[in-house]
């Protein structure tokens, strides 16, 4: 499991070679096909990101799941994008 960050804000994680995307209304508004998956058992349901070759809607996701209030954590990270193993 690793914890995707970006711009200091959890946006989701890598979950058995799976990457997952917070499930909230925007993001699933951006991929409305997208399914529901457990990162792991006991968790809430995560949207499958199957879309990670194409950068700008990646991006575009990105800037959307940062957007959202709940998911401020702070990030010791240099980067735009870091994963937490």
């Amino acid at each position: 499991m690793s914890i995707i960050y970006y711009r200091g804000k959890i946006v989701g994680g890598i979950y058995d070679d799976r990457f997952l995307g917070k499930n909230v209304k925007a993001a699933s508004e951006l991929m409305p096909d997208a399914s529901l998956e457990l990162p792991y058992e006991g968790t809430k349901e995560m949207l499958l990101v199957d879309d990670i070759d194409n950068k700008s809607f990646l991006k575009e996701l990105l800037e959307v799941l940062r957007n959202l209030e709940s998911t401020s954590y702070p990030c010791e990270c240099r980067y735009d994008v870091c994963a937490i193993f």
